[in-house]
């Protein structure tokens, strides 16, 4: 698909990822890591989760945000910052009811991306 606007459009703030990332084609390749991380990352957050191993999902949601920072995904930086310090705080309770709001948007994301890159 490769249409910069789809990503605009989407909520994406892909002015602050060139800022950071330089050019389109070192974006789109960060992009692509983003997706692959997500394929593994998601899977071991909700087994943290889980089982109430907070360190270890803090670890993950800050990877997450660090990613979603470079990449422009506003919403889902803010969230997985919530989620990372919650995590630090070992406040389970709000990890687990606020989980489906940071999993709906990383999954909407991760749409939208594989849409961008044609996946």
């Amino acid at each position: 698909m490769k249409d910069v606007e789809f990503l605009k459009t989407n909520g994406i703030d892909v002015a602050h990822g060139l800022e950071l990332l330089g050019d389109m084609e070192m974006y789109e390749e960060t992009l692509q890591d983003f997706l692959t991380e997500s394929e593994t990352r998601l899977p071991q957050m909700k087994t943290y989760k889980d089982t109430g191993d907070m360190p270890n999902y803090a670890i993950l949601v800050h990877a997450m945000k660090s990613d979603s920072k470079y990449l422009g995904f506003t919403k889902l930086a803010e969230l997985s910052y919530n989620h990372e310090m919650e995590s630090k705080a070992n406040n389970t309770e709000y990890v687990n009811s606020h989980y489906e709001e940071l999993i709906t948007e990383a999954t909407r994301i991760i749409e939208i991306v594989k849409n961008y890159l044609g996946k």
